[in-house]
């Protein structure tokens, strides 16, 4: 089934300062979905779930995060926080007019999903959580995050050099995920820097406390063999969240490279938060 496929854009207003925030949206209705990216990827890493959910009815948004992809990448760290990305969330919803959205991601994507049912539980109307990063990817994540940031503060030419010499590829000359990989180089050394250098010091996610208070109905999905994104993440979280099923992808790769049983799996999940009443959502944070 075709869908539908624009560009839009809104703007949002934080401390005197006016960020532009780019999505694609797939489809119509008033069934939304929200989807979210990695960490320092494009929203096109949404696209292959975002025209399977649309093909099945769903209005669908792929949102590219401040810092990411083709929204603006202010220089500053104090910019970027997962609750900022959360708070950016909820004004796409306002702006597009949504009272509700399933919200998903994957990576630095789910955790800003959890925060945002954690800072407008009203807004969500579902949660799909692919490799959230929380208590047992701490180390690894530092391992993996670390040396970026290093580069990018002290040896800012790297940086530009992996980006010079991959932007010549053009993307449609190769695979889907290749594609979005040279997109993820395509980076500039004082953003990335203060993307990197936020999420670092800064709330990954709602505590532990916080995400049993989370009353939305959700699908977390975790990886074996994943030290960034531990299934035992996963798996712990979808012991805290009341209403949560947990599915265990055979890797990383399965849904990247053969979709289609996740891909159903998040579809009938997603189709099913909205077939259902809606919930009475718990008002603000644990001890707010």
């Amino acid at each position: 089934m075709l869908v539908s496929e624009s560009v839009g854009q809104f703007f949002l207003d934080v401390d005197g300062h006016r960020d532009r925030l780019e999505y694609t949206e797939y489809g119509s209705g008033d069934s939304w979905v929200v989807l979210l990216h990695g960490q320092l990827m494009p929203r096109r890493m949404c696209e292959p779930l975002a025209r399977a959910l649309a093909s099945e009815g769903l209005h669908v948004i792929a949102l590219d995060l401040l810092g990411h992809g083709r929204s603006d990448r202010p220089a500053d760290p104090l910019a970027y926080s997962v609750t900022a990305f959360a708070e950016q969330v909820v004004a796409l919803l306002d702006h597009l007019g949504a009272a509700q959205a399933v919200v998903g991601g994957t990576s630095l994507g789910a955790n800003v999903s959890l925060e945002v049912a954690a800072l407008a539980p009203e807004r969500v109307r579902g949660l799909l959580v692919e490799m959230p990063v929380l208590d047992n990817a701490v180390e690894a994540g530092i391992l993996a995050f670390a040396p970026l940031l290093m580069a990018a503060r002290f040896v800012p030419l790297s940086v530009t050099a992996v980006r010079l010499a991959t932007r010549w590829v053009p993307r449609r000359a190769v695979p889907f995920w290749v594609g979005i990989g040279l997109d993820t180089l395509d980076q500039r050394p004082a953003p990335m820097a203060a993307v990197v250098h936020g999420l670092f010091f800064g709330r990954i996610a709602p505590p532990s406390r916080e995400r049993r208070r989370i009353s939305a109905p959700a699908l977390v999905i975790g990886h074996p063999a994943d030290p960034i994104h531990p299934a035992a993440d996963a798996a712990m979280l979808a012991g805290e969240l009341p209403h949560a099923t947990f599915v265990e992808a055979e890797s990383i790769l399965e849904w990247r490279l053969r979709p289609e049983r996740l891909d159903r799996l998040a579809t009938n999940f997603a189709l099913s938060c909205w077939r259902a009443p809606r919930r009475a959502r718990r008002g603000g944070r644990a001890g707010a």
